[in-house]
């Protein structure tokens, strides 16, 4: 099987572990939208803003460390031992801190106490499950990963139905003891809690893997695994502002009204962050993997050429069908109001997943701090474009904003890497393939809203275009 099949292969099926809980995403946000108000689906998002943020925190780039040593060490089972051992430990501590700042950190996050006690678990079984999840990616065992993560999803959705759906619509099939204390005005604590039950369950799944190896720890690993992580770790929150900050800034500069229907409407993006988280799945351990092959360089470009092509045909899709898209997954009207966000997030989505292609650079040369200052210049973008464009503007402006700085990351990241781990990726049909499906996009959106006709011809011809541009290269894949 050639390199690039066998790439593809294992991103299908990650891309099915990532696809498929996306799609159950999918299924669930117009349940939540039908059963929340924009100011619960606010409390919702900043609930998962949150845990965003400490899960970063938590993991300090111990996922990212672990592909580094664990691909390349004639020491495996240490290499296992060591990461789990200090995961758990700095796990304990930090929950024994949050212990004593507990009514600070409420505060500090303003949630419900009962949705902080469901956070801090949900946190505490996700991060315990971060290296069994990367030894299975790392040592090659997609399906299995596969099955777990879409077991996880699937009981979500379970928990989520029973909730928000079975129970408030056919009550005479629920048992007693759970109508008695049903809560019609507090539907959000039924999503939480689907989430701590689902990582309660993997957490059982995963526990094998914990005695598979024996108890040791090697603070020589450890030092490198943490200096290789702790700049992944910045990078991560750093992420989180690009990602999330909006949201919170949002709710404090506009309404709680307005954050909720942004954060709803940002949901449409979902087939840009599948594909992107697919290919990042697949493509983080294949890269340490390739590494030291004669063509590896060639096969990272050949790579990027194929997601930028295929994240161009996924953003002139949804932009063309967007009122399509928008009736199955923000089925609510009351949403609506910050739609024209999409197209913006949908491409800065893009940016950022050429960005994790381009990132290899930093990953295979131990330069990880290059790349933590990379996000960090894509968080002070995040910060200041927000702060000073949302009193001006309105929502728009954290739509222009995260386009502002995955564009900006993904610029210096590839100039960068130019100079330290050069590339020879095929800038030109790159550029070609963005600036048509920008353009194509850009007309559709302004100029032929709803007119799906001229949208599918749009949509054909980049097709068309980009069959003439490859063909040679698709032939070559095909034959091998």
């Amino acid at each position: 099987m050639s390199t690039l099949k066998r790439f593809f292969q294992d991103t299908i099926i990650y891309g099915f572990a990532t696809v498929l809980p996306r799609l159950m995403n999918f299924i669930l946000v117009p349940l939540h939208v039908k059963a929340l108000s924009t100011v619960g689906y606010s409390v919702n998002t900043s609930f998962y803003v949150w845990a965003a943020f400490f899960n970063v925190i938590l993991t300090y780039g111990m996922e990212t460390a672990f592909f580094r040593y664990f691909s390349h060490s004639d020491k495996k089972s240490l290499v296992f031992s060591t990461a789990f051992i200090s995961l758990t430990v700095t796990t304990v501590i930090f929950f024994l801190a949050v212990f004593l700042f507990r009514d600070h950190l409420i505060d500090l996050v303003d949630l419900n106490p009962d949705y902080f006690n469901m956070l801090l678990g949900i946190l505490a079984l996700d991060t315990l499950v971060v290296v069994p999840f990367a030894y299975l990616r790392a040592s090659n065992r997609p399906l299995k990963f596969a099955a777990v993560k879409i077991f996880n999803i699937v009981l979500v959705v379970l928990v989520n139905f029973y909730f928000l759906w079975l129970v408030p619509r056919h009550p005479s099939l629920i048992p007693d003891f759970i109508l008695n204390n049903y809560s019609e005005t507090d539907k959000v604590q039924y999503i939480f809690l689907a989430n701590l039950l689902a990582s309660g369950a993997t957490f059982l799944i995963l526990l094998p893997y914990f005695f598979r190896t024996s108890i040791a720890f090697s603070t020589e690993i450890f030092k490198q695994m943490w200096k290789y992580g702790w700049p992944v770790m910045v990078a991560g929150i750093a992420f989180v502002i690009n990602e999330m900050l909006d949201k919170i800034l949002l709710k404090e500069m506009v309404s709680d009204e307005i954050m909720g229907a942004y954060a709803a409407c940002y949901k449409l993006a979902i087939f840009m962050t599948i594909f992107v988280q697919a290919f990042r799945l697949g493509a983080e351990p294949f890269f340490f993997n390739q590494a030291n092959k004669e063509n590896a360089k060639q096969t990272y470009a050949n790579i990027l050429n194929y997601f930028v092509i295929l994240g161009s045909l996924i953003f002139i899709v949804m932009v063309v069908y967007l009122d399509f898209f928008k009736m199955l997954i923000v089925p609510n009207p009351d949403y609506w109001v910050t739609i024209s966000i999409v197209p913006v997030v949908l491409l800065a989505n893009l940016f950022l997943g050429i960005y994790h292609n381009l990132s290899v650079w930093y990953k295979l040369t131990d330069r990880t701090k290059l790349g933590m200052y990379i996000s960090i210049i894509g968080a002070i973008i995040t910060i200041g474009l927000n702060l000073w464009l949302i009193p001006v503007i309105g929502f728009m402006a954290s739509a222009y904003t995260t386009l502002a700085a995955y564009g900006t990351m993904m610029l210096v990241s590839y100039f960068f890497g130019r100079k330290f781990y050069p590339v020879p990726y095929n800038i030109k049909n790159l550029f070609l393939y963005l600036l048509i499906s920008i353009g194509f996009a850009a007309v559709s959106f302004i100029f032929f809203r709803e007119n799906y006709f001229i949208g599918t011809a749009f949509v054909a011809l980049f097709l068309f275009i980009v069959f003439i541009n490859e063909r040679k290269d698709f032939k070559k894949i095909i034959n091998h």
